[in-house]
């Protein structure tokens, strides 16, 4: 039998990331869920953030960011980046993170984390609780061990994690591939 929820107090399984803003000395991580590819071409995402954090001001000033991913190494760390506040702590140092300098955007990305997604604000939607930052993909960063020898990507091999009322997890074993359920059987001669 299913229960009914009230809107808002439902937590889907969601990607934690880790989101750096600024430069400098200004330079700042924030961990962000709501979080997600929203088109494919043009390349754009989102996150959205409580306008009351420290980053949101940064995020509306330079209106660029990068998305870290977060592997199992990093969930310390961005579990501190979501409960302790830049304005207080510089989390690069706090988490003994390395800013890496961006290829698109003037805000760093965080070194150890194997995907960054660079990306540039197009539009701050006003939603409520949250501000979404939309955003358009300026320059995907990947770890070499994470490509094929053919340039494909393999994001099973990063150890990602996801975070669903308010516990991280590791992300699981492959369950089929998209289309699987319709595709023909080879048969054998």
């Amino acid at each position: 039998m299913k229960q009914h929820w009230k809107p808002g107090t439902l937590e889907s399984p969601l990607p934690a990331v880790m989101v750096s803003c600024g430069r400098g000395e200004d330079a700042n991580i924030l961990t962000v869920a709501w979080t997600g590819i929203v088109c494919s071409h043009p390349a754009k995402l989102y996150i959205s953030v409580r306008p009351e954090r420290h980053s949101h001001a940064i995020l509306k000033k330079e209106r660029e960011f990068t998305v870290n991913l977060t592997t199992r190494e990093l969930v310390r760390a961005a579990d501190t980046c979501g409960v302790v506040s830049g304005a207080k702590v510089n989390k690069f140092e706090l988490c003994r993170l390395d800013p890496e300098p961006g290829t698109t955007v003037s805000c760093p990305g965080i070194s150890q984390s194997p995907l960054q997604i660079e990306c540039r604000v197009t539009d701050v939607i006003p939603l409520g609780s949250h501000d979404m930052f939309l955003a358009d993909i300026t320059g995907i960063n990947v770890d070499e061990e994470l490509l094929d020898d053919k340039g494909s990507l393999h994001l099973e091999r990063a150890d990602l994690v996801s975070y669903s009322h308010g516990t991280y997890y590791t992300l699981g074993k492959a369950l089929g591939t998209f289309g699987f359920s319709v595709r023909k059987k080879k048969t054998k001669n």
